[in-house]
């Protein structure tokens, strides 16, 4: 039988947490989104691995088997899968790196440049990811280092130094009344419809839709989107507003989308991120070096 280590994953946090709402809240997971793949882990194993009480979530005797043994599997997969693709990045001389959007900035240029220049002979493989996947690879082993927007799933797991912050500010169709506004308050918006990401993506799409700076007010969901054309076409089609860093207005200029600074909301940080089994690799760390020196 194979079962998806992401599921184990997902049962190791619950019986860590011994709970869902802690544990999706550690995975940056939606608490239904995890509710169903711990449901999915036991219809394949055929066994029952939690109690469920309003108490929160009792690891049964099956369950506490798993549990002894899961750590020290994924820690174990975590390693065998980072050798095998360190070896082949090694081989081809390629760092593979993660983003998001527009990653650094106006830095990545530079940051990619100073990498080349450190490592003669190797090649920064730059990857972009889908909104559904913000941690840019990384949690699944996919690269060898982010460039990412705090927070992330899993971010707590990972190496993480933050390269610099920007203003989050308001995307809107340009035919909004707001639109017209040089500064728009984020109470403004409370009852907009937004643009966000998926809901698997959890505390992500929390971040960017303002959740935890409404004043309780819930949010209204017009439109999910998982890439930056998406996204621009809800805007501009009148689905709803988004969250967006202030440089979306240079990378994602459109027509019909207007960009307008908001007040009361936090900065959005911009971090490189490298798992913890690569503080001793000279290439990792020399990318994280020009990542410090150039932003």
């Amino acid at each position: 039988m194979d079962v998806d280590t992401r599921l184990l994953r997902y049962f190791a946090a619950v019986a860590e947490e011994g709970g869902l709402t802690r544990a999706a809240g550690r995975l940056y997971v939606s608490q239904p989104a995890l509710t169903k793949q711990i449901k999915q882990l036991e219809a394949q194993l055929g066994v029952r691995l939690f109690t469920r009480s309003k108490a929160g979530m009792a690891l049964t005797e099956p369950g506490r088997a798993l549990a002894e043994r899961v750590p020290d599997l994924l820690a174990a997969w975590d390693l065998a899968l980072r050798a095998t693709r360190r070896a082949a990045g090694e081989a081809a001389r390629v760092l593979r790196v993660g983003f998001l959007a527009s990653a650094a900035n106006e830095a990545t240029q530079e940051i990619v440049a100073a990498f080349a220049r450190r490592r003669p002979g190797w090649r920064a493989d730059m990857r972009q990811a889908s909104w559904a996947n913000p941690s840019a690879g990384l949690a699944g082993g996919e690269v060898d280092v982010a460039l990412l927007r705090l927070p992330f799933p899993g971010q707590a797991e990972f190496r993480v130094e933050v390269l610099f912050s920007e203003p989050r500010w308001i995307a809107l169709p340009s035919s909004h009344p707001l639109a017209e506004r040089e500064v728009i308050a984020f109470s403004e918006l409370w009852d907009e419809p937004f643009v966000a990401a998926p809901e698997e993506t959890g505390a992500w799409r929390d971040y960017w839709v303002g959740a935890d700076e409404r004043d309780g007010r819930p949010v209204r969901i017009g439109a999910v989107t998982g890439q930056p054309d998406e996204w621009l076409s809800a805007i501009a089609n009148g689905y709803g507003v988004a969250l967006a860093p202030e440089s979306a207005a240079r990378y994602y200029a459109r027509p019909g989308v207007t960009y307008r600074p908001v007040t009361g909301v936090s900065a959005s940080q911009v971090a490189v991120a490298w798992a913890p089994a690569d503080d001793a690799d000279p290439v990792v760390q020399d990318f994280v070096r020009c990542c410090l020196e150039h932003t």
